[in-house]
């Protein structure tokens, strides 16, 4: 096949063949799904619970099965609703699975976008594969007969008593854990509550931190600051220089010398988090290490220091430092 002939498959595809209106209600269910998720009024409401589970347990599969599957006789209907729900579940552990390995992790926003954008290439490719059939092979999605293909499939009515039985008590544990899972979306349990306070290197990464230090010159680096206490929260950061003496008889550190340097103050909602480029200058000589404190909410006075002040702090970092 030609690059000319492709491109010609495609436009045609795209742009003279309709599109299939069981990929066009995925479409929108994505973009209701999504707006459920983020508009205020939508999101603390069982709407979100109504349009986020099908996204969750069924359209990523049923997406995939379309690709797989473009014509009318590739597989039954109850074949295409139970891999879509079967495919679904591992699909969407497998794309947190991948998000883990990424600098943006296993949340929220990236778990949307990754799903979403998922889906849609399938919902691409399956309109593609399916223009490209007769249209009398092309499967088409029987809106009116799915009750009833379903109800025949499950109970038909030449079974046995035993297979009745069989099938009440795989759709009572379908319903158990469609249930559970509605329970477990709309409250969730609670996990550990921290805040996140970490210090990064010049380029962004946990190395490469500035340890010789020259008077007057400025040395960039970042603070990073998490909120995951299920609550808005307001922070003080603040940044101390010390001199501190090292006894080996004791093998402890004790602080000589303590004076202030900077102080930043932040408000951060529940799960946001916020890296905050940070130049360290030193103006004078006669200090070892650079204290780095995070308080949540009680700031204690100046009376508090040294030591003290860094036992009242919620997290603590330091560098080592050598003033040249």
């Amino acid at each position: 096949m030609s690059e000319e002939t492709f491109i010609e498959k495609i436009y045609a595809a795209f742009f003279r063949q309709e599109f299939p209106a069981d990929l066009a209600l995925v479409v929108v269910w994505l973009a209701a799904s999504i707006a459920a998720i983020y508009l205020p009024i939508l999101n603390q409401t069982p709407v979100l619970v109504v349009f986020a589970l099908p996204v969750v347990l069924f359209i990523p599969g049923y997406c995939l099965i379309a690709a797989l599957f473009p014509k009318n006789d590739d597989i039954d209907l109850i074949e295409r609703i139970a891999l879509s729900i079967g495919l679904s579940i591992a699909i969407i552990p497998l794309i947190g699975l991948g998000l883990n390995f990424t600098p943006w992790g296993i949340r929220l926003d990236a778990i949307v976008i990754s799903v979403t954008i998922f889906t849609w290439l399938l919902v691409l490719v399956a309109h593609y594969r399916r223009a490209i059939l007769p249209p009398e092979e092309r499967f088409s999605m029987p809106f009116s007969e799915i009750a009833s293909t379903i109800r025949e499939g499950v109970f038909p009515d030449r079974s046995s008593p035993v297979d009745r039985l069989l099938s009440v008590i795989l759709v009572l544990a379908i319903l158990i854990a469609i249930t559970t899972t509605i329970y477990v979306i709309a409250s969730p349990k609670e996990s550990e509550h921290f805040s996140e306070f970490y210090l990064l290197g010049e380029k962004g990464m946990a190395a490469d931190y500035p340890d010789l230090i020259v008077t007057g010159q400025n040395y960039p680096m970042f603070v990073g600051v998490g909120n995951h206490e299920y609550r808005n929260m307001s922070y003080t950061i603040e940044t101390w220089t010390s001199l501190t003496e090292f006894d080996n008889v004791t093998n402890s550190t004790t602080i000589i010398a303590m004076d202030p340097l900077d102080h930043l103050s932040l408000t951060l909602a529940h799960n946001e988090t916020r890296v905050i480029p940070y130049n360290l200058s030193l103006k004078k000589t006669g200090y070892n290490r650079v204290e780095f404190l995070l308080f949540n909410e009680t700031v204690p006075g100046p009376e508090v220091s040294g030591e003290d002040r860094i036992n009242a702090s919620y997290h603590d970092l330091h560098l080592w430092i050598t003033i040249l």
